[in-house]
């Protein structure tokens, strides 16, 4: 460190003509935004199937051609858990490109908290859809072996809750009879603290969905709160996300390290929330090859 000191003195010692040069300006980035993916042509799964009576209990399955033993993903989109900000279609472009590449979706959709959701409906739903995932896929040509649960933004706070519902008390109604049991949790720049959340004023969230998505105990709602299961967990953030920066990631690392649970961060530079979700990205490149790899396609 001294040898580097020195040499950033050597211009001023040596009389310099110039000695408060400036470093080059480098350019910032432009990063994605919603209309940059959703404006491209969607792709569409290969079937969708309903578990409840609601419009919104549906999941879209998406098969990988010509396979009758794929693995698959359980998937969670975001939206600030309000139906009216996002659905599960935003999740298609990367459902369609795991399915290029041999790996089977589960699209889960839900009712947000302006559709009747919330604590418990939300987390009911979520936790119901997941577990038919064991009861259908067979019937889907799908694996069984190894689940991936992933989520983008407000979904990344339900991947990590579905990965930790295993650790509910069985007396807890949102745990069920029969969980299903994630070996990994992937969050897309999530927002898995929920007090926090509650208290981010000017978020674009706000605050009061984070309060519907709490309950009175936050050990059943709040994956830093929760008892955790065994799923390893890995965060995906990017550094000019403004929904989810990587401090957020940081935060809920540092709490379960206080906790000795281990939680991975993976960052990428001079991308935000939307390239989280798009195939031809860096950070989404990254999320892949991993999922490849915990699935053994690759």
């Amino acid at each position: 460190m001294k040898y580097l000191i020195a040499v950033c003195l050597l211009p001023v010692a040596f009389g310099s003509s110039n000695p408060q040069t400036k470093s080059p300006v480098v350019p910032q980035v432009k990063i994605m935004k919603w209309k940059d993916l959703l404006g491209r042509e969607q792709p569409k799964p290969d079937a969708t199937l309903k578990y409840g009576e609601d419009p919104l209990q549906v999941i879209d399955v998406w098969q990988p051609a010509g396979s009758t033993n794929a693995p698959a993903v359980i998937m969670i989109h975001g939206g600030c858990w309000q139906t009216e900000i996002a659905k599960r279609d935003i999740m298609n472009w990367i459902a369609a490109d795991l399915r290029k590449h041999g790996v089977g979706v589960w699209n889960i959709e839900y009712r947000g908290v302006d559709r009747k959701g919330g604590y418990p409906a939300t987390y009911q739903d979520v936790g119901k859809a997941a577990d038919l995932f064991l009861e259908k896929a067979d019937e889907y040509g799908f694996r069984k072996d190894k689940i991936v649960a992933i989520g983008h933004s407000a979904g990344g706070h339900l991947a990590l809750w579905l990965a930790n519902r295993t650790a509910l008390p069985k007396s807890e109604p949102l745990r069920g009879t029969n969980p299903i049991k994630v070996d990994l949790a992937i969050s897309q720049g999530g927002l898995p603290d929920l007090k926090a959340g509650a208290q981010r004023d000017g978020h674009p969230c706000g605050t009061d969905a984070p309060e519907k998505m709490s309950a009175a105990d936050l050990r059943i709602t709040s994956p830093p709160e929760m008892q955790p299961g065994k799923a390893r967990q890995v965060l995906f953030n990017n550094t000019r996300d403004r929904i989810a920066p990587p401090d957020y990631a940081r935060a809920y690392i540092a709490r379960m390290a206080s906790r000795n649970i281990a939680v991975k961060l993976v960052e990428t530079p001079d991308e935000g929330h939307v390239e989280l979700v798009t195939p031809d990205t860096k950070s989404w490149s990254k999320q892949r090859e991993l999922i490849l790899r915990e699935l053994g396609v690759k």
